[in-house]
């Protein structure tokens, strides 16, 4: 029977693509849908062409997925079969010579608005409702409440990715706590840099205090127990605070990124800056958030509609 080699990709992926834990969950979970089909639809021969339309038909008609996880379900495959051919010449890929139609409608950034992060920032100490009793992040001597909101006024900043922030050590802050040193996707490094001098006092306080008290190799970011903070744990923290406002229903840390490019392309940023500063890959990517300017600056021109007021 033709096995897929999902652990063994995943080493590859891992070792010499450096791929991130998220990236290598989703590339699991993409050869299991696959491994699933076949063992329903009985194949036990190497798959051809036309199973790969039949798969792609199933996740569009059957399973009802949208256009995005089709595309990566088929572009995790594709890997998969370009990889094992790297190992295995002999082996035919069944993505050869097929035709996919594989495009997906872009979805504009959906950037935090404007108002609703300053109302993030004012109400910052009460933003975390938990039992009082494990509100301090013991040790450090700083409240959950005070680490989430200093978390994200970084991520809006920096436009950090909240698995890049939560995955910093106390020596990636270098410059009396202006810079950051990051690794992001693909193990490409870059430096961001904290400004804003409110938020460069309250960092430095904070980043001296980890420095002493934990030392240099320690996370910089901990929570109550004083382990490293996880991503879904700010996720969570966030989706409390998303209810205690009653504002912004959907508050993830992923739009405070959006929200950081928005506001630098807003304020006449070089767009090739935005690119370097958030570790986008290609500026098509970074070019998006121009586009939801655009879209501001056309709201901004209804909302004024200056004929009707020359015209009354």
């Amino acid at each position: 029977m033709h096995k897929i080699l999902i652990d063994e990709f995943e080493d590859y992926c891992r070792e010499q693509l450096g791929l991130s834990a998220h990236s290598l969950r989703a590339y699991r979970q993409d050869l299991a849908a696959f491994v699933r089909f076949r063992e329903r639809d009985e194949m036990s021969g190497p798959p051809c062409g036309a199973d790969i339309v039949n798969y792609q038909r199933e996740l569009r008609e059957v399973n009802g997925s949208s256009p995005a996880t089709v595309r990566r379900r088929l572009v995790t495959l594709r890997s998969y079969y370009g990889w094992l051919q790297e190992i295995d010449p002999t082996i035919n890929s069944p993505f050869v010579g097929l035709r996919l139609e594989m495009k997906v409608p872009k979805r504009l950034p959906r950037p935090v608005d404007r108002p609703t992060l300053g109302s993030i920032f004012r109400t910052a100490k009460r933003i975390v409702q938990l039992d009082p009793n494990l509100d301090q992040c013991k040790p450090s001597g700083f409240s959950i409440a005070e680490v989430t909101g200093l978390v994200a006024r970084l991520l809006v900043t920096t436009g950090l990715r909240i698995g890049e922030a939560t995955s910093l050590r106390v020596c990636d802050v270098t410059g009396a706590a202006t810079q950051i040193r990051v690794l992001g996707k693909g193990n490409r490094e870059r430096t961001v840099y904290v400004v804003n001098e409110q938020l460069q006092a309250d960092f430095r306080y904070f980043w001296e205090q980890r420095r002493d008290f934990a030392g240099s190799q320690a996370w910089l970011f901990t929570n109550s127990r004083g382990v490293r903070l996880t991503p879904q744990t700010f996720r969570k923290r966030l989706k409390k605070l998303s209810q205690s406002l009653l504002i912004e229903p959907h508050l993830t840390p992923h739009r405070f990124r959006h929200s950081a490019a928005t506001l630098l392309i807003e304020e006449g940023v070089d767009i090739r800056l935005v690119q370097r500063l958030l570790g986008h890959a290609s500026i098509a990517t970074t070019e998006l958030y121009t586009k939801v300017s655009d879209n501001l600056l056309v709201s901004a021109i209804n909302s004024a509609d200056t004929l009707s007021k020359i015209d009354a």
